[in-house]
């Protein structure tokens, strides 16, 4: 299974409440992740959500490729921020050689842990050699060590670092940073969550 489509179902109905209560800054790493990019980079953003974070890319000068699967996401980023995003899944991204980074923000840990490996395949494949990709996922835990639905009825994967730097080890990305930190998502619940910047040889 390479999507699941109750977690886009779910976006779709709950877009404008993420739109209004989610918080407008943008993410933490996204600085210090657009800092290692060349001046007027061209990025891909996956999971955009209400825009916010491919707003301030724009803001710094960067080209962006803001998308995510849900239409109904797209149509508010593009209200809110004006970023001309469009519609697409992760299975759907074909470019080869084309981004010199892509960004992805608590977006991939809802695809089931059998459609990471491909995925990643289509990140690796879209960026050009050198480029960097930033992601960042929920963990495993004794309370929660499966992947499965979260309060909310998302589908989370819950990996296991080292199941994590399998997966990007064996997409052929090198892992540059990792970072650890607690995390209370969208559902409310408190978690520890690791964050990725890699590179594509």
């Amino acid at each position: 299974m390479r999507f699941d489509q109750e977690t886009i179902d779910y976006y779709e109905e709950a877009a404008p409440r993420y739109t209004i209560s989610t918080a407008l800054d943008r993410h933490r790493d996204l600085d210090p992740f657009l800092d290692r990019l060349p001046d007027g980079a061209y990025v891909l953003e996956v999971g955009c959500g209400n825009g916010r974070d491919a707003s301030h890319m724009l803001e710094r000068g960067f080209r962006v490729d803001a998308t995510d699967g849900t239409a109904a996401m797209v149509r508010k980023a593009n209200q809110a921020f004006g970023v001309n995003a469009r519609q697409m899944r992760f299975d759907q991204l074909e470019a080869e050689a084309e981004y010199d980074a892509v960004w992805a923000h608590a977006c991939l840990l809802h695809l089931p842990r059998s459609g990471l490996p491909d995925a990643l395949f289509r990140i690796h494949r879209a960026l050009k050699s050198g480029g960097l990709h930033f992601a960042n996922f929920k963990l495993r835990d004794e309370a929660h060590p499966e992947e499965g639905r979260d309060p909310l009825g998302r589908w989370t994967n819950l990996p296991g670092p080292d199941l994590l730097h399998s997966l990007y080890t064996d997409a052929n990305f090198t892992l540059l940073d990792t970072q650890h930190y607690p995390g209370n998502g969208s559902d409310g619940v408190v978690r520890n969550w690791l964050a990725l910047t890699v590179r594509k040889p």
